[in-house]
């Protein structure tokens, strides 16, 4: 690639309008340089990393709560886990028989599967509205 061919002009990516790319930035530059542009193009970029590595943030969160949850040298029985789910099991009575750790994993499935529960009802909701609009009274 020729010093002609950094020099060209482009559009940019989120306005369409042609600008004059920076020399320095070469063939990175994807946007025209205005703030608002700038900041569209990173949420863009943001969203689609996001979307690639939609486990990246929920291996960390179950990773912590695994090592916030091991127990140390000689640690008590007692250790007690933070359920944010109230499910009504007597929590001491199940960590006495399984581990704590296996604890913190069976809670972690039950958030993902209690929201996904949800997220089913609303679907339903909105089937069940939408069918019901069109009955007549």
């Amino acid at each position: 690639m020729g010093k002609g061919d950094m020099c060209r002009k482009r559009p940019c990516r989120i306005c369409r309008q042609w600008f004059m790319p920076n020399p320095k930035q070469k063939d990175r530059q994807m946007t025209c340089g205005d703030p608002k542009c700038q900041r569209e193009w990173h949420r863009k970029k943001c969203e689609e990393w996001n979307r690639k590595n939609a486990d990246y943030f929920k291996t960390i969160y179950l990773s912590k709560k695994i090592l916030a949850a091991t127990p140390t040298a000689d640690p008590p029985r007692s250790m007690q886990l933070n359920c944010r789910l109230k499910s009504g099991l007597p929590l001491s009575y199940v960590q006495d028989v399984i581990d704590i750790q296996h604890l913190v994993i069976i809670e972690y499935f039950g958030q993902l599967l209690f929201r996904r529960f949800q997220e089913a009802l609303k679907t339903q909701l909105i089937v069940i509205t939408k069918e019901s609009r069109r009955l007549p009274p």
